[in-house]
């Protein structure tokens, strides 16, 4: 996969039935009072016009939506957009000012300590920028601390540890003490562990943003690697577009602690919701990220359709070489659907107006 390719493993709720998560109209809002702001007109206000008159700052507003089973879904921003806090709250690391987060159906702002402890231990996990290793643990009782938490015996947690070290590649390493890893490696350590509680939902918070590039470029393929092999819901925060490109099924776009955009990496890239997205993506090589969905047309008058057949989910640059070395135009279809044709042209003027964009 390239580095901004879209991931070919799209999810969609409609066919998976109940999502993973579903966020409805959750609200963080910091400061004095501020379970107060809601209902009055103050709740209308920018965030900076909010935070002028009453002293609070409203770093997640009124952030509703769905992530399908098995989906990677990445939520992704700016410094200072909500996307941290919103990851937070999802697991209540942080309690919402309002709304509701439900996650395999069972609403997390209205457990009790016992019950959300239970869902931390057999729900979710999360992946954070801070490997939080513990020093004094080798590799192999780090990968089964929660598991140890969790009231596992011995045996199975070990075991289970050893298949998720495996798992990572991190095998020879078991006896090892953090200190004795790179950051790569602690990373995966981190993944390991997270994985070993088989949870529903994983939670990835910057991740790999303190990591070198090329450690980083390894651990998101390790990422692609592991959904494709295990099928886990994911959902990835990061300030990196290229990042988001290249793991998410859908992308949702963060500013000022609302939503801008939501949408499929290659519906972010050809239709931004606005100039902060449009800025967001202009870099970013279309034939990389768009599909044949984006150059399909109808045939024309007497056009041969003896062409070979693609899927319409084909990323257009890893399509190109097929398309301009056939005789015929390429039919493109989505499942059993025919959509159209795409020849050498259609791609040309993909690859043309990135050239005209630099």
């Amino acid at each position: 996969m390239s580095e901004t390719a879209a991931p070919p493993h799209a999810v969609d709720i409609a066919v998976t039935g109940k999502p993973a998560l579903r966020v409805e109209g959750l609200w963080k809002i910091f400061g004095p009072k501020a379970d107060k702001i809601l209902g009055t007109e103050n709740q209308s206000l920018s965030r900076q016009a909010l935070l002028g008159k009453t002293g609070c700052l409203a770093a997640v507003r009124d952030i509703s939506f769905d992530v399908a089973r098995g989906e990677v879904f990445v939520i992704m921003g700016l410094s200072g957009s909500g996307k941290s806090t919103l990851v937070r709250l999802l697991t209540r690391l942080i309690e919402p000012t309002a709304g509701t987060v439900l996650i395999d159906g069972e609403d997390i702002t209205k457990a009790g300590k016992e019950k959300l402890q239970s869902l931390r231990r057999t729900h979710m996990s999360m992946v954070f920028q801070q490997f939080g290793l513990l020093p004094q643990r080798t590799v192999t009782d780090n990968v089964a601390y929660g598991l140890e938490i969790r009231g596992e015996n011995k045996a199975k947690r070990l075991a289970r540890a050893q298949e998720m070290i495996d798992l990572v590649g991190l095998s020879g390493y078991e006896a090892s003490f953090p200190d004795q890893l790179s950051g790569g490696m602690q990373q995966r350590v981190g993944l390991a562990r997270a994985l070993a509680v088989d949870p529903q939902v994983l939670l990835f918070d910057e991740p790999f943003s303190a990591l070198d590039p090329l450690i980083r470029r390894d651990m998101q393929d390790e990422v692609v690697r592991l959904h494709e092999e295990m099928g886990k819901t994911m959902i990835f925060i990061t300030h990196d577009l290229q990042e988001a490109l290249k793991l998410g099924d859908r992308i949702l776009i963060m500013r000022d602690g609302e939503i801008v955009q939501i949408g499929t990496p290659a519906e972010v890239v050809a239709n931004p919701a606005d100039e902060y997205v449009r800025d967001f993506v202009s870099e970013i090589p279309k034939s990389h990220v768009l599909t044949l969905d984006y150059v399909v047309r109808p045939p024309r008058e007497n056009e041969s359709l003896d062409g070979p057949i693609m899927q319409s989910n084909r990323i257009v640059r890893d399509a190109a070489r097929q398309v301009l070395s056939s005789k015929h135009p390429v039919r493109v279809f989505r499942g059993d659907q025919f959509l159209g044709l795409v020849d050498d042209d259609d791609i040309l003027r993909v690859v043309v107006a990135e050239e005209d964009a630099k």
